[in-house]
């Protein structure tokens, strides 16, 4: 594990969350949906594999206090579960509809107002935590830019 790919890491992580906030904002605002939109387990997102196996022995560096490591997990966490309360809203029950029904604009369901709103509320929480995760990560990188090198490899 390299100071170079740790930092590459976090780079796509904070780009991988943004994309994910694109796709909620996507479902909100009515427009055609794809089947990479469906939402999956945090843990099973590269950065949620890398983070639990070689991301945890950052954990063991010194200037890196262990709820940075616990504050990442769980907001990552939350917003992965918030966008898939969104996915929920609008698609649950969608999943098995014909390619037809797709190209129409058919794939996702009715949604009376009461529901758009809850569906608002956990895009405003995703944007809360998008923004705390990526100031997490954000100051993560800045320690691991002020350690040297060796002290990340020896972690392995």
């Amino acid at each position: 594990m390299t100071k170079e790919d740790v930092l590459k890491h976090l780079k796509i992580a904070k780009h991988a969350h943004t994309r994910l906030l694109q796709k909620a904002k996507i479902l909100i605002d009515n427009i055609d949906i794809e089947e990479h939109t469906k939402p999956i387990n945090s843990s099973e997102t590269d950065f949620g594999i890398w983070f639990n196996s070689d991301g945890q022995r950052l954990s063991a560096l010194s200037n890196n206090p262990l709820e940075c490591m616990q504050n990442i997990k769980m907001m990552h966490t939350d917003l992965y579960e918030m966008y898939s309360n969104i996915y929920n809203i609008y698609c649950e029950g969608t999943q098995n509809k014909g390619f037809f029904s797709k190209v129409l604009g058919l794939g996702k369901k009715e949604v009376d107002e009461d529901t758009k709103i809850l569906a608002l509320e956990y895009y405003e929480k995703m944007n809360i935590t998008d923004k705390g995760l990526f100031d997490e990560i954000s100051r993560l990188e800045r320690r691991l830019v002020a350690i040297s090198d060796e002290k990340i490899e020896s972690l392995v």
